[in-house]
């Protein structure tokens, strides 16, 4: 059965970039690194790096930041936490850090998102809404220019 040892090993490696995946989603808020997250499955970080952006489309790091991200527009959503509350609540240690992330994936800077977020009393403007709802990665949102 030797010709079986690569799908084999393939599938074995797509039930751990799984397990890994899911604890992003499920520990968003701690501090993971891509060391760490690839000890808890036995694989190089190397390599978990490789497959998981060659299975999901990006790396590691950029999916827990997107996730962070996300988890971030809702909590400003819900209007009740400042930016430095929502920064820490969503795991990150630095508040330059998270508003750099934020603006490159949202477009917009954490403030002015919460800005907008509270004025529509939790409910934004569609547009907004459309344009924001799901963070882009890799610096690819446009700019936000108020009107």
């Amino acid at each position: 059965m030797a010709g079986h040892s690569g799908s084999d090993d393939r599938l074995r490696d797509l039930a751990l970039l799984r397990r890994v995946r899911d604890r992003m989603d499920r520990e968003f808020a701690l501090p993971l690194n891509v060391e760490a997250l690839a000890a808890d499955v036995h694989m190089s970080s190397g390599h978990l790096s490789r497959s998981f952006k060659a299975a999901y489309g990006e790396s590691p790091y950029s999916y827990l930041m997107t996730r962070r991200i996300e988890r971030a527009m809702s909590l400003f959503r819900r209007g009740d936490l400042s930016v430095t509350e929502v920064c820490f609540a969503v795991g990150f240690s630095s508040l330059g850090t998270f508003s750099t992330r934020f603006t490159e994936l949202v477009g917009m800077p954490p403030s002015t998102y919460r800005q907008l977020a509270e004025e529509s009393a939790g409910e934004l403007p569609s547009c907004v809404t459309k344009a924001v709802t799901r963070p882009i990665r890799n610096r690819e949102a446009p700019p936000f220019e108020p009107r």
